[in-house]
This record gives structure tokens, sequence and C-alpha cells, in this order.
């Protein structure tokens, strides 16, 4: 029983789920706004909410711990000097997703998951 466990599996291993979510994370932080599925865009938010409320932090353990999960450094620097002042006063709730409808080809649910202002 899977008691205790958070998060979704997507039918991949720890590495690749890993790979999956860094690689959304700096998507949709250099865009403000991706195309995905339902269950990414629920499982993305957690990591970039996360993500966020570390880098309010504003000092180098911040910078550093964001570095590990964003790959493109002017990504980063995107978020320190431009999203946090933005978001400072704001407790939490940083992205907002709305439904899309079904993809064509398989009918996955699809979102666009956003940056609230």
């Amino acid at each position: 029983m899977r008691h205790q466990k958070s998060g979704r599996r997507f039918n991949r291993d720890t590495d690749a789920r890993k790979a999956l979510m860094r690689n959304l994370c700096t998507s949709l932080l250099e865009s403000g706004r991706i195309t995905t599925t339902e269950a990414k865009a629920k499982e993305l938010r957690r990591w970039v909410e996360r993500l966020i409320t570390t880098a309010k932090g504003q000092d180098l353990t911040a910078r550093r711990k964001v570095s590990e999960e964003v790959s493109k450094p002017e990504v980063v620097e995107r978020l320190f000097s431009n999203l946090v002042p933005r978001l400072a006063e704001r407790p939490g709730g940083y992205t907002r997703i709305i439904r899309k409808g079904p993809r064509l080809g398989d009918s996955a649910p699809m979102v666009v998951i956003e940056l609230v202002d």
C-alpha cells in the first residue's frame, strides 16, 4: 500500500521523473505559461511553488538550491530579479491552471499552467 507516499509517478523511474519536472519548471519559469496534461500540471504546481518560496529567501543558499532544479542560469536570474519581487507579498498560490479540453490524439485532459501576476 502507498501510505504516506505523495506525488505522481507517471510510469517513469525516479531519474526520468525528476528530469521531467525540472524541465517543466524551467520552461514555466522561462516563458510564464505552458500547455501540458492535467496530471503533469498538478504535479508541476508543487515543484514551482516550492522553488518560488525558496527563492524568496534572496540569499546565496536560496540561489544555489534553485539552481539545482532549474537548468538555465538566465532563468534563475530572471526568477530572482523579476519574479520574486513581484510575488514578494503573496503568501502562496503563484500558479494558475486553466483547463483546455482533451488532446486530439489520446483524449488526455490538457491544461494551461501559468504564473499569476
